[in-house]
């Protein structure tokens, strides 16, 4: 059970960084839900309720009665208890008997998948570790949230290579459904009918997923399918992924409309995607644990301009886990909207996209997008790269 093994994955967290306590505190989880909630439970909370997890491997989870039977079936936490009338001297019991040092809890100014406890709920539980003499204790639980985030387990690089199974295989599904005429608004359709038909659902905001880009007037990153239609000469993209028990995929492609009596791509538009291709191996071969996300960056980015090509506008990839942007480690440049992210250093089992972009002057942009997942001596692909440009 995947949170069984996030659970025990959070108690090598807290003594990795010398941490006593983890606390997780929430109510009507369904309407504001704290993100680490994914790895601790599989069902909303209603009233105040602490998940508690001790350095010492010891669990707790305090809920309120009418859920007790619900995290009792789990069989992940060692100690639950459903209270009635209040949360409070529960929670007393429970921290007075082991008396922790530090009491992680969820917020942090630098990461949004780390910052789950509202400002009110915060003042609700410093108002009763006050009582005990422990509001002091509190520290942010940034770093032990990230890692547990963004080091991935086999369960969920399962689910994720699944995903990325499928993605690969719609995108060949559509390459026999492109043709001159089509719009982006229809080929977009027909990917996700097919996800339909797998009995999925695409990875994030089916408006622009799939998202696709054809010829030089496309609407760029970002931006929803149009009527804008593809035409021969064209080079055509599409950014998108689908969800498997939970966990997302991000892949991009590119096609190219052969024009009338045409056997391959013109020389600009191959140089382009070779450029692209090459990027991605010499980013992929700099991907290993340590290693700063800033330099990966720099790799792809420095060798893309040295081919004629302007900078892409964005970073070189990011984390992908159970949302299509999730950790904090970014591959990107020094910009100021990435702060800290391209500093934090590069971890083993944390999966990447990889996913620069160029534009091949009048016919339109050439992206790829890889996932690759780090091991202990590089990065591997989840599926099978792209090597070649789609013709259509």
């Amino acid at each position: 059970m995947l949170i069984r093994e996030k659970v025990n994955q959070a108690v090598q967290l807290l003594q990795e960084f010398e941490l006593d306590c983890w606390i997780t505190f929430v109510r009507e989880s369904g309407i504001m839900r704290d993100p680490m909630m994914d790895f601790l439970c599989d069902s909303d909370m209603t009233w105040h309720s602490a998940f508690i997890i001790f350095a010492t491997g010891e669990t707790h989870a305090i809920i309120g009665q009418m859920e007790k039977n619900t995290i009792d079936e789990m069989g992940v936490y060692q100690n639950v208890t459903g209270y009635v009338e209040g949360i409070k001297s529960h929670l007393h019991e429970v921290l007075q008997d082991h008396d922790p040092r530090t009491i992680a809890v969820n917020y942090s100014e630098n990461s949004e998948v780390c910052d789950g406890l509202t400002h009110g709920m915060f003042r609700v539980l410093r108002g009763h570790l006050a009582e005990i003499g422990f509001e002091d204790r509190i520290v942010s639980s940034e770093k032990l949230t990230s890692a547990l985030r963004a080091r991935k387990t086999a369960t969920e690089i399962d689910r994720m290579r699944r995903a990325v199974g499928h993605t690969i295989d719609i995108f060949g599904e559509v390459s026999g459904y492109i043709e001159p005429g089509k719009t982006e608004e229809e080929i977009a359709e027909f990917m996700r009918q097919r996800v339909r038909d797998r009995g999925l659902v695409v990875g994030w905001d089916p408006t622009h997923c799939p998202a696709v880009f054809t010829g030089p007037e496309n609407k760029g990153p970002h931006y929803h399918p149009t009527e804008l239609v593809a035409e021969r000469g064209h080079v055509l993209n599409m950014d998108f992924g689908v969800k498997v028990e939970s966990y997302v995929s991000d892949m991009q492609r590119t096609f190219y409309l052969l024009e009338e009596g045409q056997s391959k791509a013109p020389a600009d538009v191959i140089k382009g995607f070779n450029t692209i291709v090459k990027a991605i191996e010499l980013a992929k071969e700099k991907l290993k644990p340590g290693v700063l996300p800033v330099e990966v960056d720099k790799v792809a980015r420095e060798y893309i301009v040295s081919q004629g090509y302007g900078e892409f506008p964005h970073g070189l990839g990011h984390q992908v886990g159970r949302f299509v942007h999730d950790g904090n480690a970014l591959l990107g440049p020094a910009w100021e909207k990435y702060a800290d992210k391209v500093y934090q250093p590069v971890e083993e089992n944390m999966v990447f996209t990889i996913e620069p972009r160029l534009r091949v002057p009048g016919r339109g942009d050439a992206t790829i997008e890889e996932m690759v997942v780090v091991r202990k001596d590089g990065a591997e692909f989840l599926g099978k790269p792209q090597k070649e440009i789609i013709l259509i």
